[in-house]
């Protein structure tokens, strides 16, 4: 079984570290340690992805995700399911809870604006993605909380940058979305046909 201590490592360093080693190895079996909540999840979806049945353990404040896996790994990223060829994938990413500057309040509400009219682009809107400061639309009393959800239900990915969260101390508190990572936003923003920051 392969060993991979990526404690001390942020986003996206411990999925980078277990990715290489799943490409260079290609071992049926891993066990991977890091030292937040965040790092967990965004290794234990990656090991998913590829195949491997995951088991989770904990001690103190370091997570265990051992991964097993009966047939070989792909070590690439599964592509997720896309639009008709004919339509767009536009990406949305939001890096703030405002849009604008100079009134805050007013700011906020612009932004829940907007995140309410997104739906007006239809099946083109392919991805909503939070970093920085919009990941605390994500969570708990956020005003577009029960719309954000509404996206989700309908199947509109909704992507939320783990470290962002963690930063925050916001992890337990997310309500909506994927706790994500560098690495899937840099691949979303790859696959995308246009990206439109916020």
């Amino acid at each position: 079984m392969k060993e991979i201590d990526a404690r001390g490592l942020g986003c996206p360093a411990p999925v980078l570290q277990t990715k290489a080693a799943l490409q260079e190895e290609s071992p049926n079996g891993v066990r991977v340690v890091v030292d937040n909540a965040a790092s967990q999840q965004n290794v234990q979806r990656f090991l998913e992805s590829q195949g491997f049945q995951t088991v989770l353990e904990q001690d103190g404040p370091d997570y265990f995700i051992v991964g097993s896996c009966g047939s070989m790994p792909s070590a690439q990223p599964q592509p997720a399911p896309t639009p008709s060829s004919d339509t767009k994938k536009i990406m949305v990413m939001c890096a703030t809870d405002r849009i604008g500057f100079g009134d805050d309040a007013l700011g906020l509400k612009l932004m829940v604006n907007f995140l309410r009219t997104l739906k007006e682009m239809g099946n083109e809107l392919w991805r909503l993605v939070f970093v920085n400061n919009g990941v605390k639309l994500t969570i708990e009393g956020s005003d577009v909380l029960e719309d954000l959800k509404d996206y989700e239900k309908s199947g509109l990915k909704i992507m939320v940058c783990g470290t962002c969260l963690d930063h925050f101390n916001l992890l337990d508190r997310k309500q909506v979305g994927e706790t994500t990572n560098m690495l899937d936003i840099v691949t979303s923003m790859q696959l995308a046909d246009k990206v439109i920051n916020i």
